[in-house]
């Protein structure tokens, strides 16, 4: 996000949670002595974590808990600067298996932190944490240790404080995923802190090489975070802002050759090339489906959402993967907590996209849209974007099988009674904890409602 559109993010995307805070925060809870130090534990080899895949994790038919264990002392430190994001160390408890030491923060995006923190100016976050819970995200790989926890690097716990539904994450990469496009993994989990029940939470599945290892039998490729191939004025990304992305290959004298091959022949083709040069880069049933699929839920806050200051506009929340031996390069979508919202009516001052899928809006110079009037572009102005929105027909067609296929009530909705079963009595063990910002299952129940209609207004729209 450019970095002066931050206070406005922040508002605009934390402002409807925040009105429905009141009351002050529940303070209650034994911690973990100071005493208490992290041990050092190292696996014998017969641990369940060391010999089970992420499938075990991931498992849709399970919710499970979690648990963390840390000192008072740094429990107090991360508790009293949240948005500081530094790790402390602790301990990781599950399925009867101990891994210490972890590395455990709190993590979030800027609106992530509204109302969540105490500090005297709501648009710069800042002061300790007063929500119930925060997202968390536990680093496995804690100064090297090489052993991966099924799989696994890292542990993300979304607190979905921005979704009262709890349910539009893991529907939306589910939604994804049966199209065909590789997306993080989620479900829900239960999360214990020093003893103490925190809350319910997404577990979704962190990108990085680990996800690029389970999801692309090509592997070992670069994956890029938030860096587009080309700019807006259609030059290619400068090579060395695509190594700065790098989230693989970061220590091993990486080449941009694959993407920045592509952005080339984008820059410099004609609109009639551009189609074959995306096909000869790129899967176009597989983009075509990602487009489908984020455009139907409204991922308002994604890579079609071309955000604008003074002039310049860029996208996030998406990953690039490029298959090293069959060159070509993948997009993965990320971030869906305000995905769905903006279906039925524009219920976020930030982050709707004005435009239907192809279309351009201001003869491509950027317009303000939106409650707060922010500045836009439309992405179809983008060359590679406008090449994806040259083929309507495979659009209108995939439209077709998704809306009758996994988007139906008759599957959706089989999805959403079984997960709303499974994360109920959490829902209800929140409510009996009885804090200050935590939804009753009868509120919790009117937003699921809420999610239903938005989906079915959206299967004939």
């Amino acid at each position: 996000m450019i970095k002066s559109l931050k206070t406005l993010m922040l508002y605009g995307l934390g402002f409807l949670s925040l009105i429905t805070f009141y009351g002050c925060p529940d303070k209650g809870g034994d911690n973990i002595k100071e005493e208490f130090i992290v041990p050092t534990i190292k696996p014998n080899g017969s641990e369940q974590y060391l010999n089970l895949s992420s499938d075990f994790i991931f498992d849709q038919n399970e919710l499970r808990t979690f648990e963390l264990k840390l000192t008072e002392k740094d429990l107090e430190k991360i508790d009293s600067d949240p948005t500081a994001e530094q790790y402390v160390e602790g301990m990781l408890i599950f399925e009867g298996d101990t891994i210490s030491p972890v590395g455990i923060r709190y993590k979030g995006s800027v609106g992530a932190w509204v109302g969540c923190v105490d500090g005297p100016n709501l648009f710069e976050p800042s002061g300790k944490k007063i929500c119930t819970k925060l997202s968390t995200k536990v680093k496995i790989n804690w100064k090297g240790r090489d052993e991966r926890f099924y799989g696994l690097k890292k542990l993300q716990f979304h607190a979905q404080n921005l979704d009262k539904s709890h349910l539009r994450e893991r529907l939306g990469y589910w939604l994804f995923k049966a199209m065909g496009v590789e997306t993080s993994r989620s479900v829900h989990s239960r999360l214990v802190i020093n003893g103490e029940f925190s809350g319910l939470y997404a577990l979704t599945e962190q990108i990085d090489g680990a996800f690029t290892d389970y999801h692309f039998d090509d592997k070992d490729g670069n994956l890029y975070k938030e860096v587009w191939p080309l700019y807006m004025n259609g030059k290619p990304m400068n090579p060395q802002t695509l190594i700065s992305a790098l989230k693989t290959n970061e220590d091993d004298n990486p080449s941009t050759d694959i993407i920045s091959g592509f952005a080339d022949k984008l820059s410099n083709a004609e609109k009639s090339d551009i189609p074959n040069i995306i096909s000869e880069y790129m899967d176009i049933n597989k983009i075509i489906s990602l487009a489908v699929v984020d455009r139907t839920i409204r991922h308002d806050d994604g890579f079609l959402h071309w955000y604008c200051d003074e002039g310049e506009c860029s996208s996030h929340n998406f990953y690039w993967y490029e298959e090293p031996n069959k060159k070509k390069v993948n997009l993965i979508p990320w971030d869906l907590d305000n995905a769905f919202e903006n279906i039925i009516k524009h219920a976020n001052p930030v982050t709707p996209i004005a435009d239907e899928w192809g279309q351009i809006t201001n003869n491509c110079n950027p317009f303000p849209y939106g409650d707060f009037g922010l500045y836009q572009w439309s992405a179809s102005c983008d060359k590679l974007t406008g090449g994806w929105a040259m083929h309507k027909e495979l659009y209108a067609e995939l439209k077709e099988k998704f809306i009758q296929g996994p988007f139906a009530a008759s599957n959706v909705n089989v999805l959403l009674a079984t997960w709303s079963d499974q994360i109920r009595p959490v829902v209800k063990e929140a409510q009996d904890k009885n804090t200050w910002d935590q939804l009753t299952v009868q509120e919790w129940e009117s937003k699921l409602y809420d999610l239903i209609d938005q989906l079915e207004f959206a299967r004939n729209n």
